[in-house]
């Protein structure tokens, strides 16, 4: 299928910013599931673009200038396979997918639910069941956990969305020795009302990267597009920035994927 992608974001601040820097993943890569046919950003200065430690296109982009606002939109066409795997296992071991961070470090009861669920001798079928069972305990509830919420802290509170998902599922897995890494992109559903804007997580299964969307409950990629990868939602989150100034701060983000028909 073919998606259309357009994301805005949007900062004000009550004061003039002095300085601020902006690290944006917004750019997709091709592999054997997505394929990109236009992407486009559009920003108020030049951006530097490189790698990240983890492969991700990163664009910098720094404004020197006092400014009160920046905008920020990524827009562009992907075609997408249906039940295919990113191929590109990257330049990385999976080892480095083991290390832990404050998101996704796990507790006690993270641990106790990995191991209730997991049979070593089927390991993609019981993280499957696995997921299912997590999504029961932890039914999604947008506004319910902040960015900043850990994967303990969302599991205690048995209530998160897709990032909180994924973090308790980061941490079950790196609790069982399973390399996983934390995955952000867009999700393409015929519900107007779903968030764009998604998370899930991939584990190092059988000497490739395999997916499971905890909050949709699937592992098959076929409406998903991947922008980034890392440890945690810090690591691969789309737009993340530092600033000198500005006082209070308002944030707003608006992402809508669409269905290109195909002719006949």
């Amino acid at each position: 299928m073919k998606l259309n992608v357009t994301h805005q974001t949007h900062y004000s601040y009550a004061q003039q910013v002095k300085h601020s820097t902006q690290y944006l993943r917004l750019t997709p890569q091709d592999s054997s599931h997505q394929k990109i046919l236009s992407w486009d950003l559009t920003l108020p200065e030049y951006a530097t673009r490189t790698l990240d430690a983890y492969g991700n296109v990163l664009h910098v982009l720094t404004l020197d200038q006092p400014h009160q606002a920046i905008t920020i939109v990524a827009n562009g066409v992907v075609e997408i396979e249906d039940n295919r795997e990113d191929d590109n296992t990257g330049h990385l071991s999976p080892l480095v997918f083991l290390r832990t961070s404050p998101l996704t470090q796990a507790d006690g009861a993270i641990r106790d639910f990995a191991s209730r669920y997991y049979r070593p001798q089927a390991q993609h079928e019981s993280l499957c069941n696995l997921m299912g069972e997590l999504l029961l305990k932890m039914p999604y509830s947008p506004g319910s956990t902040t960015v900043k919420d850990s994967a303990s802290q969302a599991f205690s509170a048995q209530t998160g969305v897709c990032q909180d998902h994924t973090h308790v599922f980061l941490a079950c897995c790196r609790s069982l020795g399973i390399p996983a890494r934390y995955v952000s992109g867009y999700l393409y559903s015929e519900d107007s009302t779903h968030v764009a804007m998604h998370a899930w997580a991939e584990a190092w299964l059988d000497d490739r990267w395999q997916s499971f969307d905890v909050t949709n409950n699937t592992c098959k990629p076929n409406q998903h597009l991947k922008l980034a990868i890392g440890i945690d939602y810090l690591d691969a989150c789309p737009v993340r920035g530092i600033r000198l100034g500005g006082g209070s701060e308002d944030m707003r983000t608006v992402a809508a994927v669409a269905m290109l028909d195909v002719p006949q």
